[in-house]
């Protein structure tokens, strides 16, 4: 694991589909636990839409954070809070290219999907859509979930298993439960006995996310 206070600096970031500065949304895709940014980028080719930008980046030593999603949150800094810098970093770049919240999807899988929920959390406003194939928001069991913001309608997906080994169902349904506090709309569905993976409900729900709605 890479020993300083910000070790996911400096790593690439993958682009494919639409420029940035002229696509209709900008989805910015987190891999999971022992991935890359390559094996994310994947999925940019089982959505209909052809006007996205999709970014992903990639972490360091392959891993945004070291221990579960379900530690006490100081076992994994600082490689947490590298990782919130480089969503919130992207997110700032796109804002420099005239690209608002608004036309921005943030979309993870497992421990990346962990990682897009705790950043929306963090960082509430409108976005086009949060994605969350298996995840939950960060932190032991009790963990206080007094974030600020608003969603403002956005829409978040979020799918799991009903069995998976590494995100527990009651910490799916207690994300749910947040996001619509805050002002989301939560499109949550559990798999029965579905293996840790991304199925092909779930990539039609998120592709119809992603299509233009007419004006």
């Amino acid at each position: 694991m890479v020993a300083n206070s910000d070790p996911h600096a400096g790593q690439p970031v993958l682009r494919s589909g639409a420029s940035s500065k002229d696509a209709r949304l900008v989805a910015i895709m987190l891999h999971g636990r022992g991935a890359s940014a390559e094996d994310i980028l994947g999925l940019a080719g089982q959505f209909t839409a052809r006007d996205i930008a999709f970014i992903a980046p990639q972490a360091a030593s392959a891993t945004w954070y070291p221990h579960s999603f379900l530690a006490p949150i100081a076992q994994n800094e600082p490689w947490l809070g590298s990782a919130l810098r480089v969503v919130a970093g992207l997110v700032e770049n796109c804002a420099h290219q005239g690209v608002p919240a608004e036309r921005i999807v943030v979309m993870g899988f497992s421990q990346g999907a962990c990682l897009t929920l705790e950043f929306a959390a963090r960082h509430a406003r409108r976005y086009a859509a949060v994605v969350a194939f298996t995840g939950g928001l960060i932190g032991p069991p009790g963990t206080p979930r007094d974030y600020a913001g608003d969603f403002a309608d956005t829409p978040f997906f979020i799918g799991s298993s009903d069995v998976d080994a590494h995100v527990p169902l009651e910490r799916v349904h207690e994300s749910t439960a947040v996001f619509h506090r805050m002002g989301a709309t939560v499109d949550e569905r559990i798999y029965p006995r579905m293996g840790h993976t991304i199925n092909a409900d779930e990539l039609q729900a998120v592709d119809a996310l992603l299509v233009e709605r007419p004006s």
